[in-house]
């Protein structure tokens, strides 16, 4: 790949936070970025410094125009059509490639090439239609195989009938059922790859979700041994040169007392990997912008002990007391710019850096405490 250097221009199928970020890092380093998305302007990645271009993402004349103004494109959500990376790729690279966006935007594919790489997962069965149901594994969680995040699309199981009761509910649509998995904690390895097929691995973090929705993220995890970082790193490792990635992938996963079962991929800056703006050497924003482009990988080395991440949601609004949130001085507040909170919507994010993990975490949740209004 030859690659795309400062001054060339980075296109971003999406214009939420994720692109915001990503166009942050690619124009500190010199590159121009365009967004493109439905939403009308300013967009979270408008105002990072992005030329913003609104449209469909299945009007392909208009993606098919976008692509021809950037020198390379890259998308922050799963649930762009791989129709328009299509378009565009017959104009310019896109990274990850279609390939990659088709594998990972359905469950059942992903699960198919998790399992054809080797990749230990939930055991699970693919639902099509209700007799489907009635010889799979309970309980389980049953997910449609496309569009789902945030605990969206997705519901515990018990037994056939609260599975055909859910599955008519999510309209009939394909999916799967996975068993059940009686994990002690959750994490995630973000990792990068370019075309050179260099990969570079953030180490595995620890991360607690309310309500299926990321709320607070420790780096590194506390209860990882350096065996289970050096597991968790294989797999991750594995897994994006399996599915021949060129950016940036979270692989989330499961700890057991097995061992470890991967759940999802993301082929893109992860939540999780939020805390590396300012706990790692390179952040996620900056090694995807490197990875897509063509440079060398960064470095993941943290930049401190320890690092903690607790999500802002619209429960915090209105009127947050942003001076009571920045009283800790370790405490960094960012905010993505959106104007329309609402319960449950990710408007930013806290990090902080200590010398322990526990210290870390405590410096973002009572920061975020401070920043809600008393009831």
């Amino acid at each position: 790949m030859t690659p795309i250097l400062p001054g060339g221009t980075i296109g971003i199928l999406g214009n939420g936070q994720l692109g915001r970020m990503t166009a942050q890092a690619a124009i500190r380093m010199g590159y121009n970025v365009a967004c493109y998305g439905p939403d009308a302007a300013p967009t979270p990645c408008g105002q990072a410094g992005a030329r913003e271009v609104q449209g469909a993402y299945d009007d392909l004349d208009a993606l098919a125009d976008f692509a021809r103004s950037v020198d390379v494109m890259t998308f922050e959500f799963e649930n762009v059509s791989t129709a328009a990376t299509d378009v565009a790729s017959e104009h310019i690279p896109v990274h990850p490639s279609g390939a990659v966006l088709h594998t990972t935007q359905d469950r059942i594919r992903e699960k198919a090439a998790l399992v054809a790489a080797g990749i230990p997962v939930a055991s699970y069965a693919v639902v099509l239609n209700p007799s489907d149901l009635d010889t799979a594994t309970y309980p389980g969680i049953l997910k449609t195989a496309q569009s789902g995040y945030d605990g969206k699309g997705q519901k515990l199981i018990h037994n056939v009938a609260e599975a055909t009761d859910a599955f008519h509910k999510f309209g009939g649509v394909a999916c799967v059922l996975e068993a059940f998995v009686p994990f002690l904690w959750e994490g995630s390895v973000v990792g990068a790859r370019n075309a050179a097929g260099d990969v570079a691995l953030y180490p595995l973090v620890q991360n607690i979700h309310t309500h299926h929705i990321l709320d607070t993220t420790m780096v590194p995890a506390p209860f990882a041994s350096p065996e289970l970082q050096a597991n968790a790193a294989a797999l991750a490792g594995r897994i994006l040169d399996s599915l021949d990635v060129i950016g940036v992938m979270c692989i989330e996963m499961f700890i057991t007392n097995d061992g470890i079962i991967v759940n999802e991929l993301a082929p893109r800056p992860h939540n999780s990997g939020h805390w590396s703006i300012e706990g790692a050497v390179t952040s996620q924003f900056e090694q995807h912008v490197r990875a897509v482009c063509g440079l060398p990988l960064g470095s993941t080395s943290l930049r401190m002990p320890a690092v903690a991440m607790a999500n802002l949601l619209g429960d915090c609004w209105p009127d947050p007391d942003y001076v009571g949130a920045l009283a800790d001085p370790r405490v960094s507040l960012h905010l993505y710019g959106k104007q329309d909170a609402r319960i449950g919507r990710k408007m930013g994010h806290l990090t902080a850096g200590a010398a322990s993990i526990d210290d870390a975490t405590e410096a973002v949740t009572a920061a975020r405490a401070r920043l809600k209004p008393a009831e």
